[in-house]
């Protein structure tokens, strides 16, 4: 594989300074709209080389905030269509918005993430955008293509829905062996014993930074032998992934995503360079087992 070139890099990062003060906001639509803090991040991924990549054809950059968030919406319909998901558009419907009122809804602010899936596509952006994020009717419509009647009508059918009592989720458990052999030879610092772990054709992705595979993720642990820090089974978006806690912290700074092929380590994703992921997860702290080797970190508390 060839090196990327230096203007591109540094085109790249440039960019991605621009972006940087937008990019959580992005990520708690994405997050929201597919259920999702990994599958939002995903989005947001895509958002951001659509928007570069368009930039890099246009000798003006366009009002930041509302093009990216645009970019952000229709990127995650073709997410979602990706996935099956039938969507529903907006339409106003005069009953719906006789009962509209302005004032943000606290029960759609403090909604679970996995709630706003049970809502078609327009009711879930709209409610989104104004309650959650605090965007204006008129920058919602922009957003989501529609008129502002069309917004005030989904606002009122979304909140309707988002009132309901939620189902309970049912969450598999199928790789908690792979990540309790992973987490345990991280926490005793045995390094030869996890790269030993990592298959020879493993991909890696530190999110938003850079891709290695093969032997070259080996050097990627040579950072984790410098700093202090103690992984946890935690369940993140009705998967097992593992929580990078710091000392003291109650809650993991990140996250890391491990595929694995029996006993091997087929890919890591990393989102340690994306850390607003950590501040929208919802999450729950796995009971290790009883053989498990305890953590250097001590003081590390463990999420409620």
């Amino acid at each position: 594989m060839s090196a990327t070139p230096p203007a591109f890099a540094d085109a790249r990062e440039q960019f991605l300074a621009m972006v940087a003060g937008v990019r959580p906001e992005l990520h708690r639509y994405c997050a929201r709209l597919t259920g999702s803090v990994i599958e939002g991040e995903d989005v947001v991924q895509e958002t951001l080389a659509k928007a570069f990549y368009a930039l890099s054809l246009s000798p003006e950059v366009p009002p930041l905030r509302p093009w990216l968030f645009r970019i952000a919406h229709n990127a995650a319909i073709d997410f979602l269509k990706s996935h099956g998901t039938k969507l529903v558009e907006a339409r106003a419907d005069l009953e719906d918005v006789a009962g509209f009122d302005d004032k943000p809804d606290v029960t759609v602010v403090r909604a679970a993430l996995a709630r706003f899936v049970t809502l078609p596509l327009s009711q879930r952006s709209a409610v989104i955008l104004k309650d959650v994020l605090g965007h204006s009717l008129e920058e919602a419509a922009e957003t989501m293509g529609t008129s502002v009647m069309a917004v005030k009508a989904a606002l009122v059918r979304g909140r309707a829905g988002l009132r309901q009592e939620p189902e309970e989720a049912v969450m598999t458990l199928d790789t908690r062996a792979a990540l309790d052999r992973y987490a345990t030879l991280f926490n005793a610092r045995d390094w030869d014993g996890v790269r030993a772990l990592v298959s020879d054709d493993c991909r890696l992705d530190l999110v938003s930074k850079s891709k290695r595979r093969g032997k070259q993720v080996g050097q990627y642990f040579a950072r984790y032998e410098r700093e202090d820090v103690a992984l946890r089974v935690v369940a993140l978006d009705g998967r097992l992934a593992l929580g990078a806690y710091v000392t003291g912290a109650e809650r993991p700074a990140y996250f890391i995503l491990l595929e694995h092929v029996g006993e091997r380590v087929t890919s890591i994703r990393d989102f340690r360079y994306v850390p607003y992921i950590a501040s929208e997860a919802e999450l729950e702290l796995v009971t290790p087992p009883a053989n498990d080797v305890a953590a250097p970190l001590e003081s590390a508390k463990r999420s409620p």
